[in-house]
């Protein structure tokens, strides 16, 4: 007897089919597939063009948002924070879940070819080393004014006054930090949520990005501060284990990188950030400093840009076996069930 759960699915309005359970190792197929091509994505083509971009469409909403926000009162602010942020999650990744959802019924490869679409907007590679080295190349050309201009992409700390050695730290600091932010994180919701929850991860990390700091809107932010912070607890430790093993495969200090980690980890501000930069500045044998905030990492070796060229050979490595584990998940999900 054909072992199988039937269920009634209508077919144009008459028709019926049989589910056989084994069919759901297509969704494990499918977010491959759908992985693979938003990697190729970034690889070959980069950022999306801005008005084809969901975050750019992100950014407007929020910076509406923020035009009609209360400019007094701490505790209508912080309301007004966390309503912002709860609503803008639930309209983005419901609006995308419910594409997909009919994509998925009405043509699988338009569903794919979507959900490949709106993954490649949570994360970012090429544009991360393309900016470090746009950063280095400037820092070669003893342009150091350009070099200051090139580093806002990457830092929201102030440039303008930053000597060699800290651009070259503030550089590595920043890709040690996105490589989780930009890679890690949307990787691992979309591997345990679907697109929907690597887009919700992306519009916590750009509410915190644009409000989530002290200043101006910081009762409006600290909201969004701190659901960045807990999004990104885990996603963090994992990115900091993946640069200790990178290390080791770039023929770095791996007993180093661990070393720095567990004792620098504490010494940021953000509970996440220091853990990927304390890794990354122990297998590099250098100091990363933010001046009046915080020392990583021991002075072994003077910062120079080849620190820069490590930091890009780094993210690489990293996307290499993050991806390699979310096709093992999946694959090991496929064969048990």
């Amino acid at each position: 007897m054909l072992q199988s759960v039937c269920k009634k699915e209508k077919q144009h309005e008459t028709n019926y089919r049989c589910v056989k359970p084994g069919e759901t190792s297509d969704i494990n197929v499918e977010n491959i597939i759908i992985l693979f091509l938003a990697l190729v994505i970034d690889f070959t083509l980069g950022e999306y063009p801005r008005p084809l971009h969901p975050v750019v469409w992100l950014g407007k909403v929020i910076s509406a948002e923020l035009r009609v926000a209360p400019r007094s009162g701490r505790r209508l602010q912080l309301a007004y924070g966390i309503a912002m942020v709860t609503i803008t999650i639930a309209i983005f990744a419901l609006t995308t879940y419910l594409l997909l959802a009919y994509l998925r019924g009405v043509n699988p490869i338009a569903y794919v070819l979507v959900a490949a679409f709106f993954l490649k907007s949570t994360f970012s590679v090429r544009e991360l080393r393309r900016t470090a080295l746009r950063v280095k190349a400037c820092l070669e050309d003893k342009n150091i004014v350009t070099a200051r201009l090139e580093s806002r992409a990457l830092v929201s700390r102030d440039t303008s006054r930053l000597d060699e050695p800290h651009l070259v730290s503030a550089t590595v600091e920043s890709i040690a930090e996105n490589t989780s932010d930009s890679l890690i994180a949307p990787l691992l919701y979309f591997l345990i949520l679907g697109v929907p929850g690597a887009i919700a991860y992306r519009v916590v990390n750009t509410f915190d990005a644009m409000i989530g700091y002290r200043g101006e809107w910081e009762q409006l932010g600290k909201f969004a501060a701190r659901l960045d912070d807990v999004a990104n607890f885990v996603p963090a430790r994992i990115t900091a284990l993946i640069i200790v093993l990178a290390a080791w495969i770039c023929k770095k200090d791996m007993a180093q990188a661990w070393r720095v980690m567990l004792r620098d980890h504490k010494k940021t501000q953000s509970p996440n950030a220091g853990w990927t930069m304390g890794a990354i500045a122990g297998a590099l044998g250098v100091q990363l400093e933010k001046a009046g905030h915080y020392k990583l990492g021991d002075n072994h070796h003077s910062l120079s840009v080849s620190a820069i060229d490590f930091s890009r050979k780094m993210v690489l490595v990293v996307a290499v076996i993050w991806s390699l584990v979310f096709i093992l998940t999946e694959v090991i999900y496929l064969v048990t069930t």
